[in-house]
């Protein structure tokens, strides 16, 4: 399909409204979606180093209390 100027390619027959508004959309659902698995994983990470550190205490005061009997 080709199109006379770009006010014709901007306006698409007469559904240019939906066609812009649907890119519109698409693209907004995916940076919302790329900005959420960002906070996600930098949620998870440091979730993953909270669990970590609280393993790492447990093993010290397991061999603390080990190493008074």
């Amino acid at each position: 399909m080709q199109f006379d100027s770009w006010q014709a390619f901007i306006q698409m027959g007469g559904y240019g409204i939906y066609v812009w508004s649907s890119f519109a959309g698409t693209f907004l659902c995916f940076g919302l979606l790329a900005l959420e698995s960002i906070w996600r994983r930098k949620k998870l990470a440091k979730e993953a180093s909270k669990q970590a550190a609280r393993a790492q205490r447990i093993l010290r005061a397991r061999a603390a209390k080990k190493n008074r009997i």
